[in-house]
C-alpha cells in the first residue's frame, strides 16, 4: 500500500537523504576522528537501503525497464563525478583510479550482482528465467566497452604504458558514447519488449500491476530523494576511504583493495534491488540492472575522464594487467554460456560468484 505524500515525508527513508548530504557537507575535506567516522558508516548503510526505497517506488511508477535505468544512471552519474574529484586531488597516484574502479564495477556487477540474483532466483523458483535477447545485447555491449576501453590501451604503442594517445582516448571516449546511446535507444524505445520480466512459459510481462501505483507527486519526491541518498552514499563513501586506506595499508594489503571497497559501497544500493527482484521472479529486472550499471560506469566514466584529462596533470592509465585481462575474457565467456538459453540452475549463480570471489582473492593477492 502507497502511504499518503504527508506520512510518506515524515518516514526514515525520507529524513535519512537529508541526514546524510547535511553531514556530508560538514564533514567534507576535513581529517576525521573515529567516532565521526562511524556514525557516517552507520548514516552511509541507511542511506543505501532508503535509496532502494526510493528506486523502487520511482520504478513501480514508471515501469521497467526505465526503472532500473534510472537507478542505474543516477548510481553512475554520482560515482563519476567521485571519480573526477578524486583524481583532481590525488595527483599521479590516482593514475589508475579511473581504470580500477570501473574494472571493479564490471566484476562486481557482471559475476558479483548476476551471480547472487541467478542463485536466489533459480533457489527459491528452480530455474531463473530471463530474456535473452535483450540480455545478450546487454552483455555484448559491456564486452566490446571493456574491450575497447580497458584492454586495448594495454596494447597500443603511440603512448608509452597502458595508456591511450590523445586521439586514441577521443575515440574510446565517441566510441563509448555512441554506443551507450544506442543501447537507450534499443533499452527504451525500438526494442523496449526484450528487456521486459518474462513468464516461465516464455511470454513477456508487458503490463504489470500498477493498480497501486504511486502518485506522480510521490514519484517525483522519491526521485529527488533518490538523488539526495546517492550523493550521500557517495559522499559519505568518499568521507570514510581515508579510514579504509588506512586499515589496507595495517594490513599490509595492496592499494587496489580500497578501489574495490568503495565500489562494493556504492554499488550496494543496485544489488539490494536486484536481488529484491531475482525473490519476485523478476530475473530479468535484475540482469538490467546489473548489465546496465556495468556499461553506465565504462560508458560515461571513459568520456568525463577523457575530458577531465584536458586539464588535469599527470597520466591517465587505463590498460588491464595480464590477471585482470584473464578475468575479463572468462567472464565474457561464462557470462555468454549463461545468457543463451535463457534460463539458469544455481549452477550458473556459483560459476559467477566463483569468478567474483576469485576476483576479490588477487586483488588481496595480486
Amino acid at each position: 500500500m502507497i502511504t499518503r505524500p504527508r506520512d510518506f515525508l515524515t518516514q526514515w527513508t525520507a529524513v535519512t537523504p537529508v541526514i546524510a548530504v547535511v553531514l556530508l557537507v560538514l564533514t567534507w575535506g576535513r581529517d576525521l576522528p573515529g567516532a565521526v567516522v562511524a556514525v557516517l558508516t552507520v548514516v552511509l548503510a541507511a542511506s543505501v537501503l532508503a535509496a532502494v526505497h526510493h528506486a523502487e517506488v520511482v520504478a513501480h511508477r514508471v515501469g521497467e525497464p526505465f526503472g532500473s535505468l534510472v537507478l542505474a544512471v543516477a548510481v553512475t552519474v554520482i560515482e563519476v563525478a567521485l571519480i573526477v574529484t578524486l583524481m583532481a586531488d590525488g595527483g599521479d597516484k590516482s593514475a589508475s583510479l579511473a581504470r580500477d574502479t570501473v574494472f571493479a564495477a564490471v566484476m562486481i556487477t557482471c559475476n558479483g550482482v548476476v551471480g547472487l540474483s541467478l542463485l536466489v532466483a533459480s533457489l527459491r523458483h528452480g530455474t531463473a528465467v530471463f530474456n535473452p535477447e535483450g540480455t545478450g545485447a546487454a552483455l555484448a555491449t559491456v564486452a566490446t566497452l571493456a574491450t575497447l576501453s580497458l584492454v586495448l590501451p594495454t596494447f597500443t604503442t603511440s603512448a608509452p604504458g597502458p595508456e591511450f594517445s590523445p586521439v586514441q582516448l577521443t575515440f574510446a571516449a565517441l566510441s563509448s558514447l555512441v554506443l551507450y546511446g544506442l543501447f537507450i535507444a534499443t533499452l527504451t524505445v525500438r526494442h523496449r519488449d526484450y528487456f521486459l520480466p518474462i513468464t516461465r512459459q516464455g511470454e513477456v510481462i508487458t503490463v504489470e500491476d500498477h493498480a497501486h501505483a504511486p502518485s506522480a507527486r510521490t514519484a517525483l519526491t522519491s526521485l529527488t530523494l533518490l538523488a539526495l541518498a546517492l550523493v550521500g552514499v557517495v559522499g559519505l563513501a568518499k568521507g570514510v576511504s581515508p579510514t579504509i586506506e588506512e586499515g589496507v595499508a595495517a594490513a599490509g594489503l595492496h592499494h587496489a583493495v580500497v578501489g574495490v571497497i568503495i565500489a562494493l559501497l556504492v554499488l550496494l544500493p543496485e544489488t539490494i534491488a536486484a536481488v529484491r527482484s531475482a525473490r519476485r521472479d523478476r530475473v530479468q529486472t535484475s540482469l538490467n540492472l546489473a548489465l546496465g550499471s556495468a556499461m553506465a560506469s565504462i560508458g560515461l566514466t571513459i568520456p568525463a575522464v577523457a575530458l577531465a584529462s584536458v586539464w588535469l596533470s599527470g597520466p591517465l592509465v587505463l590498460g588491464l594487467s595480464s590477471i585482470h585481462m584473464v578475468l575479463l575474457a572468462l567472464t565474457v565467456v561464462v557470462a555468454s554460456l549463461t545468457v543463451v538459453p535463457g534460463r539458469a540452475t544455481p549452477l550458473q549463480g556459483g560459476v559467477h560468484l566463483v569468478l567474483f570471489a576469485a576476483y576479490l582473492e588477487l586483488a588481496v593477492n595480486p
